[in-house]
C-alpha cells in the first residue's frame, strides 16, 4: 500500500485527491512543519530536499507533485486521469502540467517565500507586488483557456485539473483570488464537488475558503 507524505494545502494536496481518485488504499502521513517533522533524519532519508510531498510506492520513493501526479495516473489507467500516450489530447495533457509546476507554481514560491530572494522588509514587500501581477497574468491565461471548457482539457477530467486547484487555492488571499475570473470561479467549483476532493479537505483538516 502507498504513503503518501504531506503537510495540509501544500504541494503534497494534488497527488492526495489522486489518491482519492484513483479510489486506491493509501497511507496518509501529515508532517508537522512546526515540528520540523519535514527535516527530520528519517524524512530527509526519503527526501533528502526535505521538501513535500514524497509518495513511498513499494520500492518505489518519488517526490516532486508533478512527478507523482504523473506515475499515478499512468498506472491507473482504469481512472482515466491522463489521455493515451501519443495522442493530441497526451501532448496537451503534458503542456498544461509542466505550465502549472514550471510556470505558475515557480512562480507562487515567490511570492510566497521573498525572504529567499530579497532582503528587507520594504524590498521583499516591492517583490511580493511585482509577482503577484506576474501571477494575474498567468491566471487571465488560464481563464482564457476554460473558456466554453468543463475542464482544463475540455470535456474529460483529467490529472492536471486537481494540481490546477491547489494553485488556484493558493491565491485566495491574494488581492485578486482566482475564484473571481469569470471562467476559474465555476470551474473550481465543479472541482470541489467532487467526492475525492471533499474527501481531501475532510482528511487534511481544512475548513472554508476552500479557494
Amino acid at each position: 500500500m502507498p504513503t503518501l507524505y504531506g503537510m495540509p494545502s501544500t504541494a503534497s494536496m494534488a497527488p492526495h485527491i489522486l489518491l482519492r481518485e484513483i479510489d486506491r488504499p493509501f497511507d496518509l502521513v501529515l508532517l508537522d512543519r512546526e515540528k520540523g517533522e519535514h527535516k527530520s533524519t528519517g524524512y530527509l532519508a526519503l527526501n533528502p530536499h526535505g521538501r513535500v510531498p514524497t509518495l513511498v510506492d513499494g520500492d518505489l520513493v518519488l517526490y516532486e507533485a508533478a512527478a507523482i501526479c504523473l506515475h499515478l495516473a499512468d498506472n491507473h489507467p482504469g481512472a482515466k486521469l491522463d489521455p493515451a500516450v501519443g495522442t493530441p489530447e497526451r501532448a496537451e495533457f503534458y503542456k498544461w502540467l509542466v505550465y502549472l509546476t514550471n510556470s505558475v507554481q515557480a512562480e507562487m514560491l515567490l511570492y510566497f517565500y521573498p525572504e529567499r530572494y530579497v532582503e528587507g522588509a520594504e524590498a521583499q514587500a516591492a517583490f511580493k507586488t511585482v509577482t503577484e501581477v506576474r501571477l494575474n497574468g498567468h491566471f487571465d491565461g488560464l481563464d482564457r483557456a476554460l473558456e466554453g471548457r468543463t475542464w482544463l482539457l475540455g470535456d474529460t477530467y483529467s490529472a492536471v485539473d486537481p494540481y490546477l486547484f491547489m494553485l488556484c487555492r493558493w491565491t485566495r488571499f491574494m488581492g485578486r483570488p482566482a475564484r473571481t475570473l469569470p471562467n476559474l470561479g465555476p470551474y473550481l467549483a465543479r472541482v470541489l464537488d467532487r467526492k475525492a476532493v471533499k474527501a481531501t479537505f475532510e482528511a487534511e483538516g481544512l475548513s472554508a475558503p476552500y479557494y
